[in-house]
């Protein structure tokens, strides 16, 4: 770990003014974000008595080598870049309540000649009718329960068209889950129709569409049509299930969404009722880990920031009340800010009495549960990776902790179509963000050992170019200067901003951050030749290691014994999980490179003849046969296809008649995809 004094800045060089902070680690990237009306307050608490920090605060600043600071012109500025570059950075010691996903919402496509149903996130489209936000688990039952009352089309266009050209309808529509406008059984109007009542029903309007099913279900047992009867009453049961499910639980013009938070010293559990028309459509909830001594203001603050960062430029999906239990820190910039994003003005503020008052109490005793189920289950699964990790540093006698192990694998058939995979694994959990897939060509696809070594050499010498990028361009002169004029851009126009960095950032890398532990799927050649590429690179402070499948045993580069771990050892697991997933990552792109190898053409000779050219050929032309016998005048009527391209084409065909005779053939199936 590095030394805070080491990398401390002199308290006069700290400006007092409000401003936005960086950490970075010895690799350049940023670890922890943060925000101070005093700049030199803030960064002097981080290293006056380091030894009195949280144990995560502890942790962060013993990682970084370096501080760096921004200063702007408002909170509200501040507010603004540093949310910017918690998006941008992820950095790992900032307390994140998102996840990667955007709210799902039921949308109906009222604008397409046949509205369709589906499932929707993120910006919103024109002509199309909004119902939520629900949970992803809510939402697939609420719309496969309403389409059995109101079968409206829910098909994708792809699905659709096949219909329409065959005459026969989808699975859907055999099930009576969709009325099949697209086959006629249904006029487009009363497709329509149905689409409104769809929506009607999600309006709130339930009570007229349950009375109307039970006249229809009386007058079919009035008729002796029990079957009739039957299904109506399903139907009923269907719709009074949603609606029930949609109770009102505030006034029905009351779109809110209502937080609530529980908390200990180390964790904060947060739940989310979504109220939109009075009635609670969705209920999210996230556990995070607290960094630095946070106040509960400040983690309402971080909160509502990360949560609603997402919705710029969604007018309307912004609630007009936020509830909270605690006021947030900066509360006016911050309702300025989502008032900004909204469009129009968005209230936050805490409910002291009334149903408000009620909902939140019910939203906060969910935040309580969360947290202890959370903690239960957690407590377990924290233990056990640490336990792994400890046991394997100290069997394979490492001197520092393994913070990020790399896995490599390779995977072919007989030598064809080599393909290697790398997995990410920090802090025993999987980065798949950073998962790489490498295609082996030329003399390194020979063998295990030289795909492995081509692997290797390419990884780490991409690390070792990128690297030296970064300290080119931190020795520019203008670099920290556009650098700056980046992070102004992030943040809302101000009259006047004055900026102070004490370092520059290091520039967005895919290989930029190296491993502690190399692992390899194999035994004693795959180790050698991993060690030995990274030798040659001249890389010596990454350790390597083989898990070879037979006996499991481990094995040490130059080492004539294996390291043997018992089968019970969670450091044994661990490296069968991390081999695993790696060896699951190769298979995958294995098989995607294989299947486009089987599919061959007598077009794909053509240079500069790529996929969409090849369809527009075979769209204008109907067939291979076509395409061989047509002149140049005539090839060049097809889309994208110029003169010198038709002249290629001519010349394919003629320089091997035999070749040209060939159609396209599916290899694996033996489908001939000539037309």
């Amino acid at each position: 770990m590095a030394d805070p004094a080491g990398y401390r800045p002199q308290t006069g060089e700290i400006p007092t003014n409000p401003g936005v902070y960086r950490f970075r680690d010895p690799h350049g990237r940023v670890i922890y974000v943060g925000k101070a009306k005093n700049l030199r307050s803030r960064l002097n608490s981080y290293f006056a008595n380091p030894a009195g920090l949280l144990p995560k605060t502890y942790a962060m600043v013993h990682t970084a080598s370096s501080v760096e600071w921004t200063v702007v012109g408002s909170e509200l500025e501040s507010l603004q870049l540093e949310y910017t570059w918690i998006k941008e950075f992820k950095p790992r010691f900032n307390v994140m309540f998102r996840d990667d996903k955007s709210y799902p919402y039921l949308a109906v496509s009222m604008a397409e000649k046949y509205p369709r149903v589906q499932v929707l996130r993120g910006e919103r489209r024109k002509g199309t009718r909004y119902f939520g936000p629900y949970t992803a688990g809510a939402i697939r039952d609420t719309m496969d329960t309403l389409l059995r009352v109101f079968p409206v089309r829910s098909c994708s266009p792809g699905v659709l068209k096949r219909a329409e050209a065959s005459g026969r309808p989808c699975l859907l529509g055999y099930i009576d889950k969709c009325a099949a406008p697209c086959v006629g059984r249904i006029s487009t109007e009363d497709h329509r129709a149905l689409a409104e009542d769809f929506c009607s029903f999600m309006g709130g309007e339930a009570k007229p569409f349950v009375t109307r099913l039970e006249k229809d279900m009386a007058a079919a047992v009035a008729e002796l049509d029990y079957e009739r009867a039957a299904r109506i009453r399903d139907d009923i049961v269907a719709l009074k299930k949603v609606f029930e499910r949609n109770a009102v639980v505030l006034a029905e013009d009351t779109d809110a969404d209502v937080f609530a938070l529980h908390e200990d010293e180390l964790e904060a559990a947060v739940q989310v009722f979504h109220v939109r028309g009075g009635r609670i459509r969705g209920q999210r909830g996230w556990v995070v880990e607290k960094v630095e001594d946070t106040t509960t203001p400040d983690l309402v603050e971080h909160l509502l920031q990360q949560v609603y960062g997402e919705e710029a430029g969604l007018q309307g999906r912004l609630p007009r009340e936020v509830l909270v239990a605690t006021e947030p820190s900066n509360a006016a910039e911050l309702t300025q800010w989502l008032s900004g994003l909204r469009g129009a003005r968005v209230d936050v503020r805490v409910p002291q009495r009334g149903d408000k008052a009620a909902l939140l109490s019910t939203v906060r005793e969910n935040a309580e549960h969360a947290l202890k189920l959370h903690k239960s289950r957690r407590a377990g699964d924290l233990t056990m990776r640490s336990q792994a990790l400890q046991e394997l540093q100290e069997a394979l006698d490492l001197p520092i902790a393994l913070l990020r192990i790399e896995c490599y694998d390779i995977s072919h058939v007989q030598g064809t179509n080599v393909v290697g995979s790398m997995v990410v694994v920090e802090d025993g959990l999987p980065k798949k963000s950073e998962y790489r897939k490498f295609s082996v060509t030329g003399a390194a696809a020979t063998d295990d050992t030289a795909a492995m070594h081509d692997v290797l050499t390419r990884r780490f010498r991409n690390y070792l170019q990128e690297k030296a990028v970064q300290a080119d361009a931190a020795r520019q002169p203008g670099h920290q200067a556009l650098l700056n004029a980046v992070a102004d851009a992030a943040v809302a126009p101000a009259a006047e901003t004055a900026v102070a960095d004490t370092t520059t950032p290091a520039p967005r890398a895919k290989f930029a951050y190296p491993p502690n532990l190399v692992v390899v799927d194999g035994g004693k050649p795959q180790v050698n030749a991993a060690a030995r590429a990274l030798a040659e690179l001249g890389i010596d402070d990454v350790y390597v290691v083989g898990l070879a499948k037979r006996l499991e045993e481990v094995w040490l580069p130059d080492s004539d014994f294996p390291v043997i771990l018992p089968r019970a050892s969670a450091g044994l697991y661990l490296l069968q999980r991390i081999r695993d997933e790696a060896h699951r990552f190769a298979i995958s792109f294995h098989r995607q490179k294989r299947g486009k190898a089987m599919t061959v053409s007598a077009l794909d000779g053509v240079p500069g003849l790529g996929d969409s050219k090849r369809k527009a050929l075979l769209a204008r032309f109907g067939s291979l046969k076509s395409i061989k016998a047509a002149n140049i005048e005539e090839l060049t009527g097809a889309k994208g296809i110029g003169p010198s391209l038709a002249e290629a084409i001519v010349r394919h065909f003629s320089a091997d008649v035999e070749d040209a005779t060939v159609p396209a053939v599916n290899m694996t199936t033996g489908e001939i995809l000539d037309t």
